[in-house]
């Protein structure tokens, strides 16, 4: 039956993903995955993908970690109530949390492309216009 899962390399489960988002965290990847069950009805898969690095050099062997978490649409309230508790506990304890370094460069470039888009949009819309007749 696990064969018949599988076809092509391909996880059959994966052809039903209606939306996905990545999100990247220093050496890991969170997947947001929704997907359809078989009765048509959608959940949320979470997957946590960890690069892992064995030996040194050239015998080194790169690998993914993957851990999954099925969440279904019954359960979204209470998982969010028990996510948001957790978060408050850890920011009350140890602070909140800071943002990591090439996620603030990155917003930080992001901000000055926009502020030169802004300062260009502005220096079009001041232009002089002189009008002379002779």
């Amino acid at each position: 039956m696990e064969e018949q899962k599988k076809k092509n390399g391909l996880d059959m489960n994966d052809k039903e993903i209606v939306y996905s988002q990545s999100i990247k965290a220093g050496k890991r990847i969170y997947y947001l995955d929704v997907k359809k069950s078989r009765r048509d009805e959608m959940f949320l898969a979470i997957t946590e993908s960890k690069k892992v690095i064995m030996g040194e050099g050239e015998d080194s062997q790169i690998s993914f970690e993957k851990h999954k978490i099925f969440l279904y649409k019954e359960d979204f309230e209470k998982f969010m109530n028990g996510l948001k508790q957790a978060i408050s506990f850890i920011e009350e304890k140890d602070g909140p949390a800071a943002s990591r370094k090439e996620d603030t460069e990155h917003e930080a470039l992001q901000t000055t492309s926009e502020a030169s888009e802004d300062a260009q949009n502005t220096s079009l819309n001041n232009d002089i216009k002189i009008d002379i007749d002779f």
